[in-house]
């Protein structure tokens, strides 16, 4: 392999000569050969943002040439569009402040920047000029978490609901067994045991939009500690208004800058939502693999698209694949929760130093999220179907029907009639009559299950 060699103040580096990168990214390759971890590529297309409205803005205030800049400008769009993303290769396990990943970034634009326009530009003086990884790097954080949640998550969200909706209205007529405790309970229908599902979506939705406030308030401009040293006193304003426009994402300075560095509150409450999120799809998806189960040995009151075999060995068996995936994700996203809450915890004096760990499993339980939640509901919500025979079997030989007997017999005369019917192995009609509490015509008006929902 062909090589080059580079120096910094740390002394020469020899580089693979075909990579753009310079000697800090070529350090850290070499220094933290650690797992498979990759930083998010949604970060390092934030990162290009904040670089191209760093030197648009140092250009305006007459800091950076306006060669440079707009050399500069021209690779962070082509960076944002998807290009170059090879030359982006660092591991999550590193610095925790990301110094490494903002000088990869630094060090790429720099180089293409000096060969594109052939202009002179360095990674530190002219890409990072007004900036420090440690205002730089939580605010690409906080960026590519908004668009992220923006673009893809919360689309999806909307388009489970609209699914639940369509079912919830198809079956609003539809009488099943409720069960609490995982035991008979009174009669619902199952449109609106969807309901429950609908909601439960529907607030989560609420709860993540009530977490971008806090996403959308950028620290960049506190430099090193938080002070502002070393960048111009307007340039923290002027970059994030054009990061705002160029997003249409409503984007502003955090007023408190050492709040911006050391803290990670936004991503602790961001993800809180996330997590009960996952809370709700756990027992969404738990109630349709049970409600379906079977087919001939379960509850089989719903029906949900066969998509694959479900076994090697066992010829016509279908699982539930949908749902266990999604269920393996929410397991995930909680356990990403507790990651991203201790590392917050962490944070000492002027900086966080667990940033990237944050921000991998923030923007992993996104991901997880919004990629499960639209191939279940593609693939599970939008194919069920009622096994209506079922329902009205499993109605039908309830004993909770009998609770519509108490106002009319007592608590206690109702118990006893469920009681004598379950150790009788007799219908609930049966017992009732025979006690001679109720008629056979009291019990039919008094136990119609449509008037039970």
């Amino acid at each position: 392999m062909e090589k080059r060699t580079e120096r910094d103040s740390f002394g020469e580096v020899t580089i693979p000569a075909d990579r753009l990168w310079g000697p800090q990214t070529q350090r850290s390759l070499e220094n933290f050969s650690i797992g498979k971890e990759k930083m998010p590529i949604s970060l390092i297309k934030a990162y290009a943002l904040i670089k191209k409205a760093a030197a648009q803005t140092n250009a305006e205030l007459k800091k950076l040439d306006q060669g440079k800049a707009q050399a500069i400008s021209k690779v962070c769009n082509e960076i944002v569009n998807g290009q170059w993303l090879s030359e982006f290769p660092l591991s999550v396990w590193q610095t925790g402040s990301g110094t490494q990943t903002n000088m990869n970034v630094n060090e790429v634009i720099a180089h293409l920047a000096t060969k594109n326009q052939e202009i002179k530009v360095h990674p530190n003086d002219d890409v990072n000029m007004g900036q420090s990884t440690n205002d730089t790097f939580p605010t690409a954080m906080h960026i590519a978490s908004v668009i992220k949640l923006k673009e893809t998550l919360l689309p999806v969200l909307k388009e489970v609901q609209e699914s639940l909706l369509g079912l919830e209205e198809k079956y609003e007529d539809t009488i099943k067994i409720g069960r609490t405790h995982l035991q008979d309970a009174t009669p619902i229908t199952f449109g609106q045991e969807i309901s429950g599902w609908r909601e439960m979506i529907k607030q989560n939705e609420w709860m993540i939009r009530q977490t971008l406030p806090s996403l959308l308030s950028l620290p960049l401009g506190g430099t090193a500690v938080g002070t502002g040293m070393n960048t111009h006193p307007d340039f923290a304003k002027r970059a994030i208004e054009k990061i705002a426009q160029w997003t249409t994402l409503d984007f502003v300075e955090n007023p408190n800058k050492f709040h911006g560095l050391s803290s990670k509150d936004a991503f602790v409450f961001g993800h809180g939502a996330l997590k009960t999120l996952a809370a709700n799809a756990m027992k969404m998806a738990n109630d349709i693999r049970w409600l379906a189960s079977g087919p001939r040995s379960g509850l089989g009151e719903i029906s949900i698209p066969a998509n694959e075999p479900g076994s090697s060995i066992m010829p016509g068996k279908v699982n539930p694949t949908q749902a266990e995936v999604l269920t393996m994700v929410c397991v995930q996203v909680m356990g990403n929760d507790t990651t991203i809450g201790v590392a917050a915890s962490q944070g000492n004096f002027e900086l966080n130093a667990f940033m990237p760990v944050i921000i991998y499993n923030f923007m992993q339980s996104i991901h997880l999220l919004s990629d499960s939640l639209y191939l279940f509901n593609e693939k599970c919500i939008k194919g069920i179907a009622v096994v209506e025979e079922e329902m009205k079997r499993l109605v039908d030989q309830s004993l909770m029907l009998v609770t519509a007997l108490s106002p009319h017999i007592g608590y206690d005369k109702a118990s006893a009639i469920a009681k004598k019917a379950h150790e009788a192995g007799s219908t609930l009609k049966e017992a009732a009559v025979e006690s001679g509490w109720v008629t056979e015509k009291e019990y039919e008006e008094y136990t119609d299950p449509s008037d039970m929902v």
